[in-house]
């Protein structure tokens, strides 16, 4: 594999000074003898579970197991014979004594190895519950209440741009998507747009032959119009492609699987990704998706009888990750891997009369791999809540879902917190999710978080020597530039132009620390002097 970009550092004061790695200061004592782990090849998997998954059945409240009954005397999973739940893990607090959905066996019995954690009650502040809207929204980052963190560009690619910027030119996709022949929103970053492949219905092995033989030779002349604008956008999509099309198809003839998958369409999909990883594509996301989950009906057969859509849907969702995870430990493979399952949203608690469950707010995620802390975050949901005043919604969001990925990317992937308040930001509570990570998702072993962040290196946009991070921010900014500048002259206007403050100030291996927490919230001109130039950056204080 080639890493050129990444270095193994050293955890000592000097190393600071030359790479983007920063090391807790506080913590540079204990680890003089230690490095920074290589964790250029981790990878985060996504598994969407499309249409809305039924929580409730999925993940069975065991403390309020004659409530629930009450709320779905047809559908509700019973507590005996051989249809009867998955009893989780007896060693959990009375209010996380949990069932799982009989279909579920193989996440039981990764639970049981310690690889799986279930996250009860995601969602976010404002829940959506149109399918396309609350999709859109999983994928731009936001919570229903605002559109702040972009209409127009995804939180995954934002996060690719900066994280992984020194890969952006390199010829395989950041991201690959399979399951739906539709572009997912997620992958769009601000300015890179072209990170993520979609490889649905194609054939990997041969997907580079066939792309490359579909295009005929692009005019020399592009016209200076619309049109002409329009044709140089294809043709360079064309190239990009053809590009990103000859790492799936290298990887894919390189790599192997080692175990038999089953015969379902979630399952050929990750069947695909772990032999991309086999093969050596360093692509960081991968997205899969099962579809289905929207079940008004037919959710299940006949009381007592759990056999039906959404028993034919996990039992699918179970073995595959089963077979997958099975498949990269046998190749060594799986320190490398975490994944999770998503929903753009749940289901109500009452049935519907019709054999089936309609829209709701809330839903549990999985998330697992070798990596992962193995355990229950969060209690059961309050059954409660759910009534006829409120159309029989439950309500409470125990984890907005943001804090989940927040906790991977830091945690796992070593970002720090401008990097993450520029991949989504609580813009409704004006908090960073950097501060509020989900306790235990990733074992110790693997949490680089204590030790090595990754700083942003993303060279500046607009011809601009310095990045300015976070922004919004509440008390203090952190300035970058790729360049070893030492003496910075800082000037600070309102957005009326009226001169606040002024200061000179060294900097440190290209960064300075600027404290601002006297400023009053509100927009600003931050204006910076050094060698003769000048370059200006729009300021936001949210606290």
């Amino acid at each position: 594999m080639n890493r050129r970009n990444f270095i193994k550092l050293s955890a000592t004061a000097s190393a600071i000074g030359l790479t983007p790695i920063e090391i807790n200061a506080t913590l540079k004592p204990l680890l003089s003898m230690m490095e920074c782990p290589d964790i250029s090849n981790r990878k985060l998997i996504l598994i969407n579970l499309s249409g809305g998954n039924d929580g409730l059945n999925t993940v069975i409240p065991l403390n309020q197991y004659d409530l629930y009954s009450n709320l779905r005397p047809t559908l509700k999973i019973v507590n005996s014979g051989t249809n009867a739940y998955l009893k989780l893990d007896t060693s959990l607090n009375d209010d996380q004594q949990i069932g799982l959905h009989p279909a579920l066996s193989g996440l039981k019995s990764i639970y049981d190895q310690g690889n799986l954690r279930v996250l009860q009650s995601v969602g976010y502040p404002a829940q959506n519950k149109s399918h396309f809207k609350s999709k859109d929204l999983y994928m731009t980052g936001n919570d229903g209440n605002s559109s702040n963190n972009g209409h127009n560009s995804g939180w995954i690619g934002r996060f690719m741009e900066q994280y992984y910027y020194e890969f952006l030119d390199d010829p395989f996709p950041m991201a690959v998507e399979m399951g739906s022949p539709k572009n997912s929103l997620g992958f769009h970053g601000v300015e890179e747009h072209g990170m993520g492949l979609n490889i649905t219905g194609q054939d990997p092995s041969g997907y580079y032959s066939v792309l490359n033989g579909l295009g005929g030779t692009p005019p020399e002349n592009i016209p200076n119009s619309d049109y002409g604008k329009e044709l140089e956008f294809l043709i360079n999509a064309d190239k990009l492609s053809n590009k990103y099309a000859e790492a799936i198809s290298t990887s894919f003839n390189k790599g192997k699987n080692a175990i038999s998958y089953p015969s379902t369409n979630i399952s050929d999909q990750l069947k695909t990704v772990a032999r991309l990883i086999s093969g050596d594509l360093q692509s960081k996301v991968f997205m899969v998706r099962l579809h289905g989950f929207d079940t008004h009906n037919s959710q299940a057969e006949e009381l007592g009888n759990p056999i039906g859509n959404h028993y034919n849907l996990l039992k699918q969702l179970s073995e595959g990750i089963e077979a997958f995870l099975t498949d990269l430990s046998s190749q060594n493979l799986a320190n490398d891997v975490v994944g999770l399952t998503f929903s753009e949203f749940g289901r109500k608690a009452k049935e519907n009369g019709n054999l089936g469950t309609d829209h709701g707010r809330i839903a549990p995620m999985f998330v697992f791999g070798e990596p992962v802390g193995g355990g229950v975050s969060g209690s059961n949901p309050d059954l409660s809540e759910a009534g006829s005043s409120n159309n029989y919604q439950i309500e409470t969001v125990q984890h907005d879902y943001r804090e989940t990925f927040a906790t991977l990317l830091k945690d796992y992937l070593g970002a720090s917190k401008e990097i993450i308040d520029g991949s989504f930001f609580n813009h409704t509570s004006n908090r960073s999710f950097y501060d509020k990570p989900i306790e235990n998702l990733i074992k110790d072993e693997f949490n680089v978080s204590k030790y090595c962040i990754k700083a942003p290196s993303q060279p500046p946009k607009d011809g601009k020597e310095w990045q300015i991070f976070p922004n919004p921010f509440e008390d203090k900014i952190i300035l970058y530039s790729i360049n070893e500048l030492e003496q910075v002259e800082i000037e600070i206007f309102s957005s009326s132009g009226r001169f606040i403050l002024k200061r000179t100030k060294n900097a440190v291996a290209g960064r300075l620390h600027l404290d601002l927490k006297n400023l009053k919230s509100g927009n600003y001109v931050l204006k910076l002097t050094y060698n003769g130039l000048s370059e200006t950056h729009k300021i936001m204080k949210i606290k």
